[in-house]
C-alpha cells in the first residue's frame, strides 16, 4: 500500500440499493442529488460516487440526460473529484451502464471485478409498505439477480473508460476473488497503478462483515499489489462506520454515503450524506487522522484533473 499522509473520503450519493421509501432523506431529484453532492463536498467529501434515479419514481437510471442535470451543477459548486458508476442497475446492460461515463467523461467511474449475487431481498422483511411499485420488485428480483461483470466486460469498460476516456477506477472488490481478478489485469498492464482498491463489506452474495475479513483483504491486497494501490473500506448499513473507523487507523481511505447506509447511528436515519461524512470525519480527526483535501486526493490518485471533463 502506498505511503499517504491524509486519508479521502468518498461519499457515495444515492446508488441504486435502497428505495424511496426506506428514507426521505434519500436524493432522488437532479436537485437533491446536486444539493446533497455539494454539501457533502462541503462536509469534507474528495470524492463523490454517483448514480443517477428517474426524478419522478426514484427508480435507478443510466441516462445521460438525467446525469446532465446535476453534474454542471456539482462542479460549479464544489472541487469534489466527480466518480460516475458504471455498476447501473438491476436490468441494465453494459452499454446502458458506462453511458453517462462515456458521455461525461469524468475523473473517475467506478469498475466491480466480477460478477457476482447480489442479494437485497432481505430487506423486504423491513418494510411493509413502498410508495412505488417498482420497489418491492426490486428487492423481490435480487434473489435471481446476478451482476454481471465477466473478464470481457471488464476488459471492453478498461478500453472504454481507461484508455479512452483517461479516467482512474474505483475499483470494487467484494470478495478475495476480486482482489486476483484485479492483480490478472494489472499483470497484463491493462490496468494502471496506482490502483484505488475500494474494498466492501456485507453485500449478501460478497464477503461477510465480519471484522476478521478486513484483515484478509488487506493483507490480500498488500501481497498482490504492494505499493501499487491506495486502499480502501466501505461496509453496508451499521456496519458503515465502525468498519471504516477499524480501517482508517489501519491506513485505509473510506467511503461513506446514503448508497450503503441509511443511519447515523441506532434507529437514526441520517439527514443527508453531509451528516456521514461529517460523523465519519469528526471520528477520523478525534483519531489525529488528517482528512484529504479533493485537490491532494487527486495528488494522490493522479486523475486526469476537473479540466478534463465533459460536464
Amino acid at each position: 500500500m502506498r505511503k499517504k499522509n491524509k486519508t479521502i473520503i468518498t461519499c457515495a450519493i444515492t446508488g441504486s440499493i435502497h428505495t424511496p421509501s426506506m428514507s426521505p432523506h434519500l436524493p432522488v431529484t437532479p436537485d437533491e442529488i446536486a444539493t446533497q453532492a455539494v454539501e457533502a463536498a462541503e462536509a469534507g467529501a474528495a470524492i463523490l460516487h454517483l448514480h443517477a434515479r428517474d426524478p419522478e419514481n426514484g427508480r435507478p437510471s443510466g441516462e445521460p440526460e438525467t446525469y446532465n442535470r446535476f453534474l454542471p451543477r456539482i462542479k460549479q459548486g464544489c472541487g469534489a473529484i466527480v466518480n460516475i458508476t458504471t455498476g447501473g442497475g438491476q436490468g441494465m446492460s453494459i452499454d446502458e451502464r458506462i453511458r453517462a461515463a462515456e458521455a461525461f467523461s469524468p475523473e473517475m467511474t467506478s469498475l466491480n471485478m466480477g460478477s457476482m449475487n447480489f442479494g437485497l431481498y432481505p430487506m423486504l422483511n423491513r418494510y411493509s409498505a413502498f410508495a412505488h411499485e417498482w420497489e418491492r420488485a426490486h428487492l423481490e428480483n435480487s434473489r435471481d439477480f446476478i451482476f454481471r461483470n465477466t473478464f470481457g466486460d471488464i476488459e471492453k469498460i478498461l478500453e472504454r473508460l481507461g484508455k479512452g476516456h483517461g479516467v482512474k477506477f474505483e475499483f470494487e472488490c467484494y470478495d478475495v476473488g476480486h482482489l486476483y481478478t484485479l492483480a490478472h489485469f494489472l499483470d497484463r498492464k491493462l490496468v494502471t497503478p496506482p490502483l484505488f482498491v475500494q474494498t466492501i463489506f456485507g453485500i449478501l452474495g460478497g464477503i461477510g462483515p465480519d471484522p476478521q475479513n478486513v484483515m484478509v483483504m488487506r493483507e490480500t491486497a498488500e501481497r498482490l499489489f504492494g505499493e501499487q494501490y491506495h486502499w480502501s473500506v466501505l461496509a453496508a448499513g451499521r456496519f458503515q462506520l465502525p468498519f471504516t473507523t477499524m480501517a482508517a487507523t489501519m491506513g485505509a481511505n473510506v467511503r461513506v454515503g446514503l448508497e450503503d447506509n441509511l443511519y447515523l447511528g441506532k434507529g437514526q436515519l441520517a439527514p443527508s450524506n453531509a451528516a456521514l461524512v461529517a460523523k465519519i470525519r469528526h471520528i477520523l480527526e478525534e483519531l489525529s487522522i488528517d482528512i484529504a483535501s479533493a485537490d491532494e486526493a487527486r495528488a494522490m490518485l493522479e486523475t486526469k484533473g476537473a479540466a478534463g471533463v465533459r460536464f
